[in-house]
């Protein structure tokens, strides 16, 4: 290894273009992008690197990570630079040469930065986690790291339930962090020049009182004689019992990347990116995410006019991705598209929108769009049949799917994709046998509007995985092999060369569920999984079934237990101190309805439904149909 020693005593890992030549993609480790920042780190105070536990394009399309890295890098007293999962070429190449874990930037390693802020999208990068640290030479677990080492955050979904790796992460950030972050930076820089009095454990004690913040080791966790999850308890007075999450309410305001980084090589999502609106309030059962997020709050489409041309001014991307959790919900997305279009119609500059709601769905919105680039439409009905869609309250009917099909190919579209799950609760084959009947009478529409029979429609079905903080917090998971016995049912079924027929793994869904219902006695497993070759076990290339289950077995657990047990009410629950501010009672009234097939109707517009979140935070819906912020009577389920 090469080092280039830094003004500030560290060292500089210097790469080098003999053995660079035996990596697939070097130019995911060589940092120098347009828009990147690079400070000396002997100017600022605090210094972080901002982790994703994937692959560069994967990591480098992720909106949370370059909003952390424009604010951190605005202030002046501190620095974030990027780092990512190497690619099993350049860990070869790495743990042949020694060399440790390194950010983009400056290429300093990972170990001499003060903060790891790891961000959580998804269960199955889990080892990645493991990995990295591995790498970088600092210890996985928290209690064998004193404050020489760099405390270790993470925030994200998953944080809402982090006890499968709490043992690894000194803090998580709960909810959005924007204003957390800047709240974080200012305690850890005035703590720093003091020393640090009293070491980790005091300065975490600190910490924990910054609303949103839990500090796992400064909690008690107790199982029952039966090896039931039973509580979490704070072991200090001034830490919260409960730790709620933290919202941004003016969103209009917020700070907003309009430089982000503009990668050398081709990214999952290389586009401008234009963040329409947080929250949804559709109320689909199965989605964490609309639980998570709530309330909406919309930002105004002068606003967003204004981040788009300085963003398109400061990267020179052709494209601009309209996105939210369901895109086509803003309440000004006619007025916003009008304004896109005719600001960037001499510029060959496209405007795409990535999510449709099949009810919210106009065809003249979809022409304007694609008047620059033609791309197929992509609709997610959920389920096969109108029971199984009023059961997860996805609150659209089929006449409004072929009413958008029949429009789309009217005018010009010949591709459809449709997007189902599979393994939802109350599911019969008469419901799976639903979605082959709606490819079916999409096509014929298809060849019936055109005369032709160049129509094509895409099935994709994937795995259904229960997520905590959703009314199918406590649904026990299909058997696997009930789901495999599903998709060949569902595959004989379909018999048409124009309707192509996809589905996920079963057996990476079964662990993905595992630890998003799991506790902290899964840290060892995830240690025995790392242990025996286990990373990147979201690439269906390099998951092992065979070595999860034995890592699950090595430590005496049932990956069933935490995945297929449909659990009781009363039961604790290992994440119930985290709070998404969407009461339990709530949830279970859902679940109560969702037996019954009965919709909940969207709040947005409507009465209150209870859900607890507005009251909770103090909070209101914010929707420029309805003239910015909305007062109403809200309530809470408790």
């Amino acid at each position: 290894m090469k080092e280039v020693f830094q003004k500030d005593g560290g060292c500089m890992v210097q790469l080098d273009t003999s053995w660079l030549q035996h990596v697939q993609k070097p130019a995911r480790y060589t940092g120098g992008e347009y828009n990147s920042i690079v400070k000396d780190h002997s100017t600022v105070d605090v210094t972080m690197a901002l982790a994703f536990p994937d692959v560069y394009e994967v990591a480098m399309s992720h909106l949370g990570i370059k909003i952390l890295y424009g604010l951190i890098n605005r202030r002046e007293d501190a620095v974030a630079e990027r780092v990512f999962a190497p690619w099993h070429d350049m860990e070869e190449e790495m743990r042949k040469r020694n060399i440790p874990l390194f950010s983009l930037e400056t290429r300093t390693p990972i170990k001499d930065f003060d903060v790891l802020a790891f961000t959580l999208q998804y269960e199955m990068s889990f080892t990645n986690i493991l990995n990295m640290l591995d790498l970088a030479g600092i210890p996985m677990y928290a209690k064998d790291r004193d404050m020489d080492f760099p405390l270790l955050v993470c925030g994200g979904p998953c944080a809402f339930n982090v006890e499968p790796i709490a043992d690894f992460f000194d803090i998580v950030s709960l909810g959005e962090s924007e204003e957390w972050g800047d709240e974080f930076i200012d305690l850890y820089k005035a703590e720093k020049a003091k020393g640090f009095p009293g070491g980790k454990e005091a300065f975490l004690r600190k910490v924990a009182q910054i609303p949103g913040t839990y500090c796992p080791a400064l909690y008690d966790v107790e199982y029952t004689e039966q090896g039931d999850f039973k509580s979490i308890t704070p072991r200090f007075e001034n830490v919260p019992a409960a730790v709620e999450k933290r919202i941004v309410e003016d969103v209009e305001n917020v700070f907003y990347p309009t430089k982000p980084v503009v990668p050398f090589l081709d990214i999952v999502h290389d586009r401008a990116v234009l963040e329409l609106f947080r929250g949804c309030t559709r109320g689909c059962r199965f989605c964490q995410a609309g639980m998570l997020y709530r309330p909406v709050r919309e930002k105004t489409p002068e606003r967003l006019l204004q981040i788009a041309k300085d963003t398109i001014a400061n990267t020179g991307y052709n494209e601009i991705s309209l996105m939210s959790l369901s895109s086509a919900d803003y309440s000004k997305l006619p007025e916003l598209v009008d304004m896109l279009m005719e600001e960037f119609k001499d510029k060959q500059v496209s405007v795409s929108l990535p999510s449709l709601r099949i009810d919210s769905f106009s065809i003249d919105i979809a022409k304007k769009v694609q008047q620059v680039r033609k791309s197929g439409l992509t609709f997610a009905p959920e389920a096969g049949t109108q029971r199984m869609r009023d059961v997860i309250n996805k609150g659209v009917n089929e006449e409004d799917l072929l009413a958008a099909c029949t429009n789309a190919f009217k005018s010009g579209w010949n591709t459809v994709k449709l997007y189902f799950m599979m393994g939802l609760p109350t599911e019969t084959d008469e419901d799976l046998a639903g979605i082959a009947d709606l490819a079916y009478k999409v096509l014929d529409l298809h060849r019936d509007i055109t005369g032709k029979r160049n129509g094509s429609v895409t099935v994709s079905v994937s795995f259904f995985v229960p997520k905590t903080h959703s009314p199918y917090q406590w649904y026990g998971q299909q058997d696997v092999e009930e789901i495999h016995r599903k998709q060949r049912y569902l595959k004989s079924l379909i018999n048409n060369r124009n309707i192509s027929y996809h589905y996920h793994d079963g057996y990476t869904g079964y662990m993905e569920a595992a630890f998003a219902r799991g506790d902290r006695r899964l840290s060892k497993v995830l240690v025995k999984a790392w242990e025996a070759g286990c990373k990147f076990d979201g690439w269906t290339e390099f998951f092992n079934y065979e070595t999860w289950l034995k890592a699950f077995a090595d430590c005496g657990l049932d990956p069933a237990y935490f995945a297929r047990r449909t659990r009781d009410f009363d039961e604790p629950l290992p994440w119930d101190h985290l709070d998404c501010t969407v009461s339990k009672a709530f949830l279970k009234r859902e679940w109560e309805q969702a037996v019954e097939a009965n919709l909940t109707s969207d709040c947005r517009r409507g009465p209150c439904k209870g859900c607890n979140v507005c009251p909770e935070l103090n909070t209101a819906i914010i929707d420029y149909k309805e003239g910015g912020r909305v007062e109403k009577v809200t309530f809470g389920l408790k």
